[in-house]
């Protein structure tokens, strides 16, 4: 649940490749520079180098106008759109264990769709190409994108904390709006594949998309302090950073509940800069999936399927993956995120997996207003000989 290009709201400085360092620089001095970037109400991170922590950080404040004191360092906050890399490698386990076809159809796994005319074509989309956002059907979270390609504004109302949305009605938001291709023709975001691809997991498994995500995922990698949102009022449990969006007089109006049966497997996921981290170590390290499975998330796609705005579409499943460049001492990083309204959330990570730094902003603007300069961070902490 996201622009499609988080990467466009930063600006990343990647200075020269140097030595590897014996250990990081100071991640709470750079949280406060951070907290410095206008818009951003609070922020809070967390660095990792071979799973051992470089430290915790958080700056700003908990609340709008610096109250409620500052955010905890290890606070959980929402990681929107990296949901969906993990409903991928649940989706992929379940393909592994030969419970699930990567070419199997939309139609014949949710014969609902059809039944009701809820999604076209429904009868020639995969799987495969839901996981990799080629499927052609339209996004239910924003009716237009913007000028400059990312996803326009939320076109439900941000400030309904209560109605309790079916994965089902989501989808049926987008049934009007035009298809963006033929199946398989073309990358195209849309928060739709992964409602989609949640209703699938309990469809095939019995159980609900939580307890797989729990079971599948969160316990067997000690993500203890992780969980999906699955209805209101479900929220960030714990003290941590809230969010703001401006109302239709401009003035920011808490959204920390945030409905939760507005996310669910495109972006329902509460985690930690540790949890993350760790799914992200154990991902890029080939630890979840075997091969063939997990080139489905990280084989580029065909030149005219690119991610738009980013310059590398290393992982299909998620909103965002894009290289920063080296300058994070010999290694390139990359970037996968999400944001919708109230917060933006980024973990960077280095290819082979040995590095993470894993951020979340709360804002007091809407996140596409904002600019998260966050190359000078990533360098302090990662090369603080640079």
């Amino acid at each position: 649940m996201l622009a499609a290009g988080v990467a466009m709201l930063m600006v990343a400085h990647a200075g020269p490749a140097t030595a590897t360092p014996a250990r990081g620089g100071n991640v709470q001095e750079a949280m406060e520079e951070l907290a410095r970037i206008p818009g951003v109400v609070g922020v809070v991170g967390g660095a990792y180098a071979d799973g051992k922590s470089l430290g915790l950080g958080s700056a700003g404040s908990r609340l709008l106008d610096g109250e409620g004191g500052r955010i905890p360092a290890n606070a959980r906050f929402r990681i929107w759109s990296q949901t969906k890399q993990m409903v991928a490698i649940v989706v992929l386990k379940l393909v592994e264990k030969g419970e699930l076809g990567v070419d199997d159809k939309l139609g014949d796994l949710l014969p609902e769709v059809v039944e009701q005319d809820l999604v076209t074509r429904a009868d020639e989309i995969t799987v495969r190409q839901m996981i990799r956002h080629t499927s052609g059907v339209p996004d239910w979270y924003a009716e237009k994108p913007n000028p400059d390609g990312t996803e326009g504004d939320p076109s439900f109302d941000v400030f309904d904390f209560t109605t309790p949305y079916r994965p089902l009605d989501l989808v049926r938001w987008s049934r009007d709006r035009p298809r963006t291709g033929e199946p398989g023709e073309k990358w195209t975001y849309s928060n739709t594949n992964y409602t989609l691809l949640g209703m699938i997991i309990e469809r095939v498994t019995g159980r609900d998309l939580a307890t797989e995500l729990r079971t599948r995922l969160f316990d067997p990698l000690g993500m203890t302090r992780s969980y999906l949102m699955v209805k209101p009022p479900d929220g960030v449990k714990g003290p941590h950073g809230h969010g703001y969006y401006p109302d239709a007089e401009g003035r920011p109006r808490d959204v920390d509940r945030f409905n939760a049966g507005l996310t669910g497997g495109a972006g329902g996921v509460v985690s930690t800069a540790h949890d993350v981290s760790a799914f992200n170590r154990a991902f890029t390290r080939g630890e979840l999936l075997p091969p063939e499975l997990q080139r489905v998330l990280t084989d580029r796609l065909p030149a005219a399927a690119h991610l738009r705005g980013n310059g590398d579409n290393s992982r299909s499943g998620s909103d965002i993956s894009s290289s920063i460049g080296s300058g994070s001492c010999g290694d390139d990083l990359f970037i996968t995120g999400g944001l919708a309204p109230g917060s933006v959330a980024m973990t960077f990570y280095s290819a082979d997996g040995r590095r993470q730094l894993a951020l979340s902003f709360t804002l007091s603007v809407k996140p596409n207003a904002v600019r998260l300069d966050v190359g000078k961070a990533v360098e302090s902490i990662f090369c603080p000989s640079s």
